[in-house]
């Protein structure tokens, strides 16, 4: 079993007085977690909100009620939480009126999740994000030499860790994947009447990973308004499907200001979606999956290491453009990324590096992808 981050990280928290909520899409490993973490113990009372009767209870819930149904247990576990309705409210009465007992609360859906935790947990909680399975815990899992050999692979299958441990099954694993995200999770969301037009939003915003994303043009294609995209996009990102990247712009006039990218942070999912298993040598694409491929594990690992870093793409009306940019610290930093390291030999845009000449700049390719990725 690949040892995840969060292992390590959660178990520092504990017994602070505040409730540990982990968060992330389905079948990322929240369970798994839990179980690896707590299951050992014998104090620990273990519910799950996809369970009528754990919906039932919790709508009658009150702190003698729950005090009783505890007993001696010292940690409560709550999978699925999104699921149980007020659940922020719930939560809250337990972290004030039974200090002693450790709440831990998974959700598979951000965007139900967040808005029902949120305001009731202000101060009483500590938040994590859970994604699939890393760059670098597989490095920590295998080797660096096993995972680099392995990233052509990563970029058609991705990081699911049902999928990294059944080889030769992964179309199928990734067919059931993409279906529950689409049906189970999002569709659940109330206001989502037009479940069609979102299914082909969503393989529309497949097909223009690494590009600039327009809700106008989308809209046309899928028969939407740019408000209807634009909220479905927020729904998409807060349900941990895509991601975006605004645009960076302080000094130049021509500098786009209001535009984004959007990403997977799945690429498995994202090829099953779109019906693309191919290997990498033989897609047109392969250069923005490995863009991709790059800026998601990026953000992985600025989560799990709590890193206050900014980061957008760079681009002007002329079209220079800059991949990713990062900021930590007042540091800026420009990367490009470049499947093909024969063409790694690209320099900045004049005019980029005479507007932020403080900002440094390098070109990532599989060959030195490990430094910009540990």
């Amino acid at each position: 079993m690949v040892h995840r981050v969060l292992e390590d990280k959660i178990p520092e928290l504990l017994g602070n007085g505040k409730a540990i909520v982990v968060m992330g899409a389905r079948q990322v490993g929240k369970s798994t977690l839990l179980e690896s973490l707590f299951r050992p113990q014998e104090d620990v009372l273990w519910m799950n909100g996809d369970d009528m009767d754990v919906q039932e209870l919790f709508a009658q819930m009150t702190s003698s009620r729950l005090r009783a149904l505890l007993g001696s247990s010292k940690t409560l576990i709550i999978d699925e939480a999104q699921r149980i309705p007020d659940i922020g409210l719930r939560l809250k009465l337990i972290t004030d009126q039974i200090k002693e007992v450790q709440v831990v609360a998974t959700g598979s859906s951000s965007f139900l999740l967040a808005s029902k935790v949120n305001d009731s947990l202000m101060g009483r909680k500590r938040e994590f994000q859970m994604f699939p399975l890393s760059f670098g815990e597989m490095v920590a899992h295998a080797s660096l030499l096993d995972e680099l050999r392995l990233i052509p692979h990563r970029m058609v299958y991705g990081y699911y860790p049902e999928v990294v441990s059944n080889p030769g099954n992964e179309a199928v694993i990734l067919k059931e994947l993409s279906n529950s995200f689409l049906y189970k999770d999002i569709l659940a969301i109330e206001g989502i009447n037009k479940p069609d037009k979102l299914v082909r939003l969503l393989k529309a915003l497949a097909f223009q990973i690494g590009s600039q994303v327009s809700y106008n043009e989308v809209g046309q294609l899928v028969g939407l308004d740019s408000k209807t995209v634009e909220r479905y996009v927020d729904i998409l990102e807060k349900s941990f499907i895509i991601f975006r990247l605004n645009s960076f712009s302080r000094n130049l006039r021509n500098e786009l200001k209001s535009s984004r990218k959007i990403y997977f942070w799945d690429l498995g999912v994202r090829n099953a979606i779109i019906g693309n298993l191919a290997q990498t040598e033989n897609r047109a694409d392969t250069g923005a999956l490995w863009e991709n491929y790059v800026i998601s594990e990026r953000l992985k690992r600025l989560s799990y290491d709590d890193r206050l870093a900014q980061y957008w793409f760079w681009r002007t009306q002329q079209q220079k453009e800059i991949d990713y940019l990062e900021e930590e610290n007042g540091r800026l930093c420009a990367y490009e990324f470049k499947w093909n390291d024969k063409k790694a030999a690209c320099r900045v845009p004049e005019s980029f590096a005479k507007a932020y000449p403080e900002a440094s700049f390098q070109v990532i390719t599989p060959k030195n992808a490990d430094e910009f990725l540990l």
